[in-house]
């Protein structure tokens, strides 16, 4: 295990941008090791129960799907071999293929992949539109199961390959016979790592160890998370290091091998060492929200909601998590990513042109703000909604709030968020986060767009609209139809303000050159190698 206090006098003694860009001397053990410093800490380990990005990382390092998604966004077969439509696509039978085993030894089969999917349609909201169709799930035999519905979903595929925070990962019936509300700790998997739990210490050290069991599927070249996962190390340890300089240290001098986030100080130090890239971990751009809780006061009221627009710079936000370079984000940022079909400029110009705390001032006097207290919670450790919700506390506190700061690690604030109490009970009232570029490519996985009350995402917003027109869009037959039903989509967010949008940013990683066949995306650690 990577010594804390080995790398803190590391670092100290030689200071990161004096430190010495040469690799360690590679003994064969260490070529078969992956040294990760993650984004955040791991908490929780069911992906079902959380939108956390950790541990959707985490369970693809574990857990396998029945459909991947490639780069373009086409699914391409995983745990499955292929699905027939039968009955103008009312009736679909998705059969396994035979070589997929848990990590416990037994086969993949049809009476787990039923329940796994029951499971996810309860939380997911990709999967909470799949339930509506689904008349009903049966299994046909040990590799076949089949889907009848009440009328065709064109998006099945797309379904069951979904990459957003809550994939349809498929785990033993045992575990998927759990309640969707309540954490799953069991890790049993098919994916291509196992978890070792006997090593696992949350805020130090997570451990992996390569499944020799693993069966890839053999449709074409990795993308995403469609085609072969091969793992080429025999372990991989994600060491919680909140530090930068220290990260940073440990990476220049070959402890580490790849630091998933750093900040953006740190990005221009390292960028000097001629054996580290500095790199972007998703082609497509990552986007922020600033998130409201909708059951109490202030931000049940829409226009207090509103009257923080003209307060709202999305540049502010974005220089704060990646630096005063301009071509790091994007402002003009709306509810869908930016570079996807989806997004437009429709209804921004609340965010746009100067702007005016004392025009959100007065907007807040008119909505009748009454010194209420409200909450904003937030993490510590973790580079965008640390840096997001530094500048949002800024602001409440500009803008005359009574305004409660409560600041802690990721893993207290992903908890903490789970909240419906009143903020005098515990509760919160504002959260900063952001989300991966595919997670808003479009409404069907989008969590914050969602208003269907208790249902719902943290915050919890009842706005029937969003929700008719997302029923709307799922039906729709060609892109030029969706398109204008996500332009509508925007106009009603913009209006209603289940959250607002702070802008899009490039994420840098930062990553031994010696690591070859990085799968872009995210932190993906299949079909990577040292060469």
């Amino acid at each position: 295990m990577l010594s804390r206090r080995t790398l803190l006098a590391a670092a100290g003694a030689a200071g990161v941008a004096a430190a010495p860009g040469r690799f360690a001397i590679a003994q064969p053990a260490r070529q078969r090791l992956l040294k990760l410093v993650p984004q955040a800490n791991l908490t929780s380990l069911d992906p079902v129960w959380t939108t956390a990005n950790i541990t959707r990382n985490h369970a693809y390092m574990i857990h396998d799907t029945l459909y991947g998604m490639d780069s373009s966004f086409t699914p391409r077969p995983q745990l499955a071999e292929g699905m027939v439509e039968e009955d103008d696509g009312r009736s679909v039978t998705v059969t396994l293929r035979d070589g997929p085993r848990f990590h416990d030894g037994e086969k993949v089969r049809a009476q787990d992949a039923v329940p796994s999917l029951q499971r996810w349609m309860k939380r997911s909201p990709m999967g909470q539109k799949l339930a509506m169709f689904v008349e009903e799930m049966v299994v046909v035999d040990d590799r076949r199961f089949r889907f009848r519905l009440k009328q065709r979903f064109p998006m099945l595929k797309a379904a069951l390959a979904q990459v957003s925070n809550s994939p349809p990962f498929i785990v033993p019936a045992r575990l998927a016979q759990t309640d969707a509300f309540t954490q799953i700790r069991d890790t049993t998997g098919c994916g291509p790592f196992r978890f070792k739990a006997d090593e696992f210490n949350s805020g130090s050290l997570v451990v992996y160890e390569r499944n020799a069991e693993y069966s890839p599927t053999p449709d074409g070249q990795p993308s995403l998370t469609a085609g072969p996962k091969v793992p080429h190390f025999d372990r991989v340890e994600w060491h919680i290091i909140t530090d930068a300089s220290t990260a940073a240290a440990a990476l220049q001098t070959g402890e580490i091998d790849w630091f998933e986030q750093p900040p953006p100080e740190i990005q221009m130090l390292l960028a000097r060492n001629r054996q580290i890239s500095i790199e972007a971990i998703d082609p497509l751009p990552l986007v922020g929200v600033l998130r409201f809780n909708h059951l109490h006061a202030p931000f049940n009221d829409k226009k207090i909601r509103q009257a923080l627009l003209p307060a709202i710079s999305q540049s502010d936000f974005m220089s704060a998590v990646v630096g005063p370079e301009p071509s790091l984000y994007f402002d003009n940022v709306g509810v869908f990513t930016p570079g996807t079909p989806m997004a437009s400029e429709v209804a921004l110009e609340p965010l746009k042109g100067e702007r005016s705390l004392d025009r959100a001032k007065a907007l807040l006097r008119e909505a009748g703000y009454g010194n209420q207290p409200m909450r904003l919670i937030g993490p510590t450790d973790i580079l965008a909604p640390s840096a997001m919700t530094q500048v949002a506390a800024d602001l409440v506190r500009r803008l005359e709030f009574n305004a409660d700061i409560a600041l802690g690690d990721w893993g207290t604030v992903v908890q903490r968020r789970t909240s419906r109490e009143p903020v005098d009970k515990g509760g919160w009232s504002m959260l900063l986060t952001s989300f991966s570029s595919f997670d808003f490519a479009d409404p069907s996985a989008h969590f914050p767009l969602r208003g269907n009350g208790a249902a719902a995402w943290v915050g919890w917003p009842d706005m029937p609209r969003l929700e008719q027109l997302r029923d709307e869009w799922f039906l729709a037959t060609d892109l030029p139809a969706q398109k204008r039903i996500g332009e509508e989509m925007q106009r009603v967010a913009m209006d209603e303000l289940p959250y607002i949008p702070v802008g899009a940013y490039k994420s840098m990683t930062a990553i031994n050159k010696n690591l070859q066949g990085r799968v872009p995306g995210f932190a993906i650690m299949w079909n990577m190698r040292r060469v």
